[in-house]
């Protein structure tokens, strides 16, 4: 399975990202999938997970101001994200568990400007 980060960039606190992670590869058979936040400094935290048929999972940072989604047709899952701080800065990978395995993506670069 390979994954694809984008959708990160730069933006002021209280705005607005949406981010993408496309997989390609044995991609049916994933099963969960997440995005994870590694800031500068920190140990990598997950920030949002959601299983094939849709249960969503937050950190409790982020519940309700992000949103995950998932496109099983398209294998693509989102991650809207809203009311930024300069806390969520960091780079945000996607992770996907299929067959035992997890693997991850390169990541995407978000900073969030004060």
């Amino acid at each position: 399975v390979q994954l694809q980060a984008s959708g990160g960039g730069l933006v002021q606190s209280g705005g607005s990202l949406r981010l993408s992670c496309a997989a390609s590869g044995n991609k049916d058979s994933i099963s969960f999938m997440g995005w994870y936040r590694q800031a500068p400094g920190k140990q990598r935290e997950m920030v949002a997970a959601i299983t094939r048929l849709g249960s969503t999972r937050y950190a409790s940072s982020t519940e309700g101001r992000f949103t995950v989604s998932r496109d099983n047709v398209k294998n693509m899952m989102y991650l809207q994200m809203n009311n930024l701080s300069p806390e969520d800065t960091g780079v945000y990978l996607c992770n996907a568990l299929t067959g035992g395995m997890a693997y991850w993506g390169q990541g995407t670069l978000v900073t969030v400007s004060s």
